[in-house]
């Protein structure tokens, strides 16, 4: 790289990094602009980190399902289906970013649900443990449908009113009379249908009821969510139909599993609840925040003091890896827990060792007798397959932990990853790019 083209390069990296310590930081931005009455600037949207519940309080529940009446190789499916339908429950409770994660061990599965911020647990179990809900809705007559609207027009303060589905009604067809749910791929074997089959009372209520709305909307719903409302167009015997639409094969499969937990319930118990105060959260918080700083404070003052100028160098490199990896938290959401902030506290120190490794070969290159900018080139080329096999084993590591991990190891090894990429992007470019636009033969001392 030219001397030019470094320039440049440094003054980019340069604004992204204050760029990322507005979007880090906007409360504190917007206190200085106002301190430094620059009141006429706009404000700096105020956007906060995604925090785990470790972090941020809540309830911690541990579901263990019975799956005795569920094939072994339908268990998985019906897993993911009562995952579905768990999620949507604690969304509508207005549960903040929930975390609901399927765990298998040795044949059991167990559900897993994280309620972050959440003040009522025992609501929230009540929710949980219902069993999922399937109902066929026919559609309403226009007379009924307007009748129903108006009525809620004029009764804005009618709780009961304004609860009736103006557009469906109820039928007497539920998810128990539903068999089974599965991917279609049409007549052609290129469009995604679901398939739908009922058991035999099921079948001449579907008829029934088929029959008597050819042309109008029969709507799905789960837990009086409503999935699906497809149009009827013949009359349907034999117990089998197939609900047709613009399906992508993923959104198939989705509708199918869904239909799944409601037609097939799986029993879920709860065996295990802990809760964490939003003090003890809080709490948490600051000592890890405490312990981030401390260990920054102390890496910055071991590369001053042993390896000097490049040391002070590399602080600098480190602020923009901190100010980066924030940043990728916040744009990717990314949940931040005590583990997730384990691992990116365990990348920093990886970061600072890709430069010890630079600065100890470019110690040996001066021995030699070559000049500061030519021994810190060849350092730098000579460290990297070291830095390199490193930082790729972690990650290696890193990757199998998140695939097959779960809950907070998921957070630390997705932290360790980035972390790891974003080190060997600031050792490596950042740090080495600063020490090449000084020329210090007059001041050696700083280096060496």
């Amino acid at each position: 790289m030219t001397a030019q083209n470094n320039k440049i390069f440094l003054s980019i990296i340069l604004i992204l990094a204050v760029a990322g310590a507005v979007f880090v930081f906007p409360k504190q931005v917007n206190n200085f602009l106002d301190f430094a009455h620059f009141g006429f600037m706009p404000k700096i949207p105020e956007t906060s980190f995604k925090l785990g519940l470790d972090l941020q309080g809540g309830s911690h529940l541990v579901y263990q399902a019975d799956l005795i009446n569920i094939p072994e190789t339908e268990r998985a499916e019906a897993m993911a289906g009562l995952r579905d339908v768990i999620e949507r429950r604690v969304n509508v409770f207005g549960v903040s970013e929930p975390q609901v994660a399927v765990q298998e061990a040795g044949g059991n599965f167990r559900l897993i649900v994280d309620l972050p911020g959440i003040d009522n647990t025992q609501e929230a179990i009540k929710m949980i443990g219902k069993t999922p809900f399937l109902e066929f809705k026919e559609q309403r007559a226009d007379e009924e449908r307007d009748a129903i609207l108006e009525k809620q027009k004029n009764s804005a303060s009618s709780t009961q009113a304004n609860q009736e589905d103006p557009y469906f009604k109820q039928t007497n067809l539920t998810g128990q009379y539903l068999k089974k749910a599965s991917l279609w791929l049409g007549q052609n074997g290129m469009t995604p249908e679901v398939s739908l089959e009922f058991d035999e009372q099921g079948a001449r209520i579907f008829e029934e009821l088929t029959q008597k709305n050819i042309g109008k909307q029969i709507a799905i719903y789960i837990d009086n969510i409503l999935i699906s409302a497809p149009r009827v167009q013949e009359a349907i015997s034999g117990g089998k139909a197939q609900i047709t639409g613009d399906f992508t094969i993923e959104q198939a499969k989705e509708l199918a599993r869904n239909l799944n937990s409601g037609a097939l319930p799986v029993p879920i118990a709860l065996i295990s609840q802990s809760a964490i105060g939003p003090s003890l959260g809080h709490f948490s918080l600051n000592q890890s925040l405490k312990a981030g700083l401390y260990g920054f404070l102390a890496i910055c003052l071991f590369l001053i003091i042993v390896y000097r100028l490049p040391g002070f160098f590399s602080c600098l490199a480190l602020i923009a890896y901190i100010l980066f990896s924030l940043s990728l938290f916040k744009i990717f959401n990314i949940t931040l827990s005590l583990s997730g902030i384990a691992g990116a506290l365990l990348s920093m120190g990886m970061a600072v060792d890709a430069n010890i490794l630079i600065f100890s070969r470019s110690r040996e290159e001066l021995k030699t007798g070559k000049n500061y900018t030519q021994a810190f080139s060849d350092g730098a080329k000579r460290a990297w397959p070291s830095i390199r096999d490193g930082n790729f084993t972690t990650i290696l590591v890193a990757f199998i932990l998140f695939f097959l991990g779960s809950g907070f190891i998921k957070g630390f090894a997705l932290t360790m990853i980035l972390g790891n990429l974003l080190g060997m992007f600031c050792a490596i470019l950042v740090a080495n790019n600063i020490l090449k636009l000084f020329n210090v033969r007059k001041v050696s001392w700083l280096w060496v």
